[in-house]
């Protein structure tokens, strides 16, 4: 009976229980918050770090897919140059009258000032010390040096390289000989008074037994004449691209001539 009436007296001042408890709510809700902060941040920190060395593993592997890619291209870029260059070797050795040998450069001098590379044919291929060495431009130089599998080329730019050539335009004979420091060539012993001008271009005379007549040798790039001296000087721009060639030609140009096999993209 007594609990019943005292029911009955908190149901009428509910109301200001109700308040009461509203009241107390504040500070709760505030401590609780306060409780829940610490940890709500811990774990929004943890998010954002997961995120972030997602998107950083991401981005490395973008980045080396796009290495990968860039490395395929420049390969394809060169697979192509290579097959350029071969398309022009054999349209220059249906030009030359003897055998010619397909070779490809293995090493190059690391001395600046000595103009000489290797090349991957040697004794066992048939080459020969002295034998001339073409691209599809022009004469690149002579054997020098030959092992069974391997021969070294002396370039024409080089210091002692000298070739006899001949001016398409008048027939005017010179020698052409290497400069190692400006990769040019030089026209030696000319008098100043011999007809040859600029843009003039000079090729293999096929005197010394050297090189095949007729060859691309270089470009007159200047003439300079000084009455004070008796020769004048004359540089040529090399036809060879010897900065450049990967493969070229070795020439017998007294033997007949004998098919070479070429493989397109060979590297």
């Amino acid at each position: 009976m007594g609990l019943s009436i005292l029911l009955m007296i908190l149901d009428q001042r509910g109301a200001g229980l109700q308040r009461v408890r509203e009241i107390l709510s504040v500070p709760l809700s505030a401590f609780e918050y306060a409780v829940s902060w610490p940890i709500h941040t811990f774990d929004q920190f943890g998010n954002a770090l997961n995120s972030h060395a997602g998107l950083a593993k991401e981005n490395r592997q973008l980045k080396a897919e796009q290495l990968l890619m860039k490395a395929q291209v420049q390969r394809l870029l060169a697979i192509e140059f290579e097959n350029n260059q071969l398309k022009a070797l054999m349209h220059s050795s249906a030009q030359i009258h003897g055998k010619v040998l397909i070779a490809q450069l293995l090493a190059i001098d690391s001395d600046p000032f000595v103009n000489q590379v290797i090349l991957d044919k040697g004794s066992h291929d048939g080459v020969f010390i002295g034998q001339p060495v073409l691209d599809a431009d022009g004469v690149m130089g002579k054997i020098i040096q030959v092992s069974p599998i391997t021969s070294r080329v002396l370039l024409i730019n080089d210091t002692h390289s000298g070739v006899p050539v001949q001016n398409t335009r008048n027939g005017v004979r010179a020698i052409a000989v290497g400069d190692s420091y400006s990769r040019k060539l030089h026209l030696v012993n000319v008098p100043q008074t011999v007809d040859i001008n600029v843009d003039d271009v000079f090729v293999t005379s096929g005197l010394g037994e050297h090189y095949p007549a007729g060859y691309p040798v270089g470009k007159v790039i200047s003439i300079k004449r000084d009455t004070g001296l008796q020769f004048a000087a004359i540089d040529l721009q090399a036809s060879a691209r010897s900065d450049r060639s990967r493969q070229v030609l070795l020439v017998w140009p007294n033997q007949n001539v004998v098919s070479t096999p070429i493989k397109a993209g060979a590297s």
